[in-house]
């Protein structure tokens, strides 16, 4: 299948600043991926590059299978910046007949997708309202129809769920999905990243303007986890059992234990330990639980621990 979004070698330099370089990247069709990257890195440019609103300084930009050109993507990509771009002194439906007037619908066929948006973003109750007398979270979904108007294959949303309450972020989860349903591809940067890791099929890890990592979630976790960490909980003996585990630390030979690279407490729990192992052997693993309660421990836990995107954004972006 043609991907949704694909880049070559895509450069933007400001000047003498490089803010974009060498980027390749693909998105298949009917994926939520999420980019990830801390302020600076790359994410908003990239997104303005694939909405046409800045010219590349080199590499291409292909949308469905077509090489992007100046204005090409107009009618193949909705774009959401990270700011509300509303008329406040229009009613929600005059905003969005609007945006559809501009994309030159006809009068049927405008108020059809007028009505079937408000439906979509449940905003047929405030159809009547003034926008600026909407709530952020509801501003947010009218930006998001907006940029549905003209029924592009591609979403580029721009840190969606800044500013949103709790609830308000689960009601875009839910309608992110419902878009993916309805076929759409949709690319989102954002700071949030426990929401990444619930509604994205995909993410990339960006970083100064390179792309460190890119896949599915839970490929790119065990691509860039290093060894594995395993949290053994004790209902008593803490103390006994790190000096039991401590001949494991450090350079050897692997031998039916696993070797293990560090011993640390449990920050949350003073009755845990996470062993951070040298390698991943499920064989050595039931082995060394063996060891344990051979040596009279009473273990209440015992399991892997992987890290979450929070910890994986903090290791690989860190100066």
């Amino acid at each position: 299948m043609t991907a949704a979004i694909e880049t070559i070698n895509l450069t933007r330099r400001y000047g003498r600043m490089v803010a974009l370089e060498q980027l390749s990247l693909t998105v298949a069709q009917g994926s939520i991926y999420g980019f990830i990257g801390p302020n600076g890195a790359g994410k908003t440019t990239t997104l303005r590059l694939l909405a046409g609103l800045l010219e590349p300084s080199g590499g291409e930009i292909h949308l469905m299978g077509k090489r992007l050109r100046p204005g090409g993507a107009q009618q193949m990509v909705g774009y959401m910046p990270d700011f509300f771009g509303v008329y406040d002194d229009l009613r929600v439906w005059e905003y969005l007949d609007f945006f559809a007037r501009c994309y030159g619908l006809d009068g049927a066929t405008r108020k059809r997708t007028v009505d079937e948006l408000l439906d979509l973003v449940d905003l047929t109750p405030k159809r009547n309202a003034f926008v600026q007398h909407l709530s952020r979270g509801m501003q947010q979904r009218l930006c998001l129809a907006h940029a549905l108007v003209h029924n592009p294959p591609v979403l580029l949303l721009d840190e969606p769920a800044s500013g949103l309450d709790p609830r308000a972020r689960v009601e875009l989860r839910e309608l992110l999905r419902t878009l993916r349903e309805m076929g759409k591809t949709v690319l989102l940067s954002s700071h949030i990243l426990s929401e990444l890791a619930e509604v994205c099929t995909e993410i990339g890890i960006i970083e100064s303007g390179r792309m460190i990592a890119s896949g599915p979630v839970e490929q790119v976790r065990a691509q860039l986890q290093s060894g594995s960490r395993l949290r053994v909980k004790f209902l008593r003996d803490l103390e006994r059992a790190g000096e039991l585990l401590q001949p494991l630390v450090g350079p050897g030979e692997e031998g039916l234990l696993p070797r293990l690279n560090a011993i640390q407490a449990d920050p949350l729990d003073d009755r845990a330990l996470i062993l951070e192992l040298q390698t991943i052997d499920e064989e050595a693993q039931a082995r060394l639980l063996a060891h344990l309660l051979a040596a009279g421990l009473v273990v209440s836990e015992f399991r892997m621990q992987s890290e979450n995107l929070e910890e994986l954004f903090l290791r690989l972006t860190a100066v």
